[in-house]
């Protein structure tokens, strides 16, 4: 842990989770200092330990996946057999220590398992529990199953990416999963002060689906007022022209974007072909979306003759919105995300050396951390048993020979 004080030192979390929609919300609570605890068992680990690469060395292990462990930092791990008895009372004494639990099982099997807001609120009445799934606990697809990719899909996302002659696209990573985490460690936080104020619990039900129709905004309205709806246009826009990616002569490209006259005037300078602002092909919106086919070879030719970063630089300096279009290794060089420290690396026990993602924001008196890797399977189980829930030798032996952990 660090010197520094943690604005949610005290916070007691409990996540029955796996994946990355409820997992993420215990870990940036814990980034910021709260005891998060994930459970999971040895006959059903997260489904992020196996079935997601990359793994350690290329070897698959329930200890080795990068990608639960990019999750799930700065936590305690602890594996339960929710399928016995003893588990799950176990599993009740942890949400009796807990302010906040987090579920993102399919709706019904928390309930199935005993383990439901109703229940547990009975033996921890200030209790604030959060549910997310793809549709959320009610309607007539609560019980579909899915990914974020279908999410997206669903959601819009998809029928407005790609180009209009081809089939939609699917969206890289699950960008609902995280809209919806964000907005869930804001929800149970407040709830948590509700909570504390009244001593009075709360149940959140979070749908990720609708989470992700907050990023379609301008064409949910669009439609709403007018009945248009948007097709995919690859990447044209409705108001900025030029707005595309352009090749350069690294073989990187740099994303640009012009949203006025005076923008074009200034891209044409900074081009070295300030007639362009004058030229009637170009000198209006409409006109330069009429041609934008010539505009972009005009915009290319310039850019192939320039590495993608310093093309962006030059455009910037000209009060232009334009960036390189960044891979993998950029994003670990990046200087503004290495100022920031976005990047943590921690030494995990199997993995080795592993750079790990802060979240996206700070505080600046009482700054958060990843204060630890994520945990292996069951690493944590004698330590929150004795340490957290009080239990004496007796009880934790006799919980064993029982089969309610390994």
């Amino acid at each position: 842990m660090s010197a520094v004080s943690q604005a949610l030192n005290g916070l007691k979390v409990v996540d029955f989770g796996g994946y990355a929609a409820g997992p993420h919300i215990g870990k940036i609570l814990a980034n910021f200092g709260a005891i998060s605890v994930h459970v999971e068992s040895f006959d059903r680990p997260d489904g992020f330990r196996m079935q997601y690469p990359p793994f350690a060395h290329n070897r698959p292990g329930v200890n080795r996946s990068g990608c639960f462990s990019y999750f799930n930092d700065s936590k305690v791990g602890v594996a339960i057999n929710l399928k016995k008895p003893e588990g799950i009372e176990l599993a009740r004494r942890l949400a009796c220590w807990a302010d906040i639990v987090i579920e993102n099982m399919r709706p019904g099997v928390i309930a199935r398992l005993g383990l439901d807001y109703e229940t547990l609120a009975q033996i921890n009445p200030r209790l604030v529990m959060l549910s997310t799934c793809n549709m959320g606990q009610t309607g007539p697809r609560s019980d579909t199953p899915g990914f974020g990719s279908q999410l997206s899909a669903l959601a819009g996302m998809c029928g407005m990416t790609g180009f209009a002659a081809d089939s939609p696209m699917l969206l890289y990573g699950p960008y609902i999963d995280f809209i919806a985490s964000s907005l869930g460690s804001a929800a149970v936080l407040a709830a948590v002060i509700r909570s504390r104020r009244t001593g009075k619990g709360s149940y959140i039900d979070l749908a990720q689906y609708e989470c992700g129709l907050m990023f379609m905004a301008g064409a949910l309205q669009d439609y709403f007022s007018t009945g248009n709806i948007r097709d995919r246009c690859g990447n044209e826009d409705s108001e900025a022209v030029p707005h595309g990616a352009y090749p350069c002569r690294d073989g990187q490209w740099v994303a640009l974007s012009c949203w006025s006259d005076a923008e074009f005037s200034a891209m044409a300078d900074a081009l070295g072909e300030g007639r362009l602002s004058t030229d009637l092909t170009f000198a209006t919106v409409e006109a330069r979306r009429a041609n934008r086919r010539e505009l972009d070879e005009i915009v290319s030719t310039w850019t192939r003759t320039h590495e993608a970063g310093n093309a962006a630089e030059m455009l910037q300096k000209h009060g232009l919105r334009a960036y390189p279009v960044v891979d993998m290794a950029g994003l670990f060089s990046d200087p503004q995300l290495v100022a920031r420290r976005f990047w943590r690396v921690r030494r995990h026990s199997e993995i080795g050396n592993q750079a790990y993602c802060f979240v996206g924001f700070d505080l600046l008196e009482e700054p958060g951390d990843v204060f630890a890797a994520a945990p292996c399977l069951g690493e944590g189980n004698e330590f929150v048993f004795r340490e957290l829930l009080g239990l004496d030798e007796a009880e934790i032996n006799a919980m064993r020979d029982r089969g309610a952990f390994s």
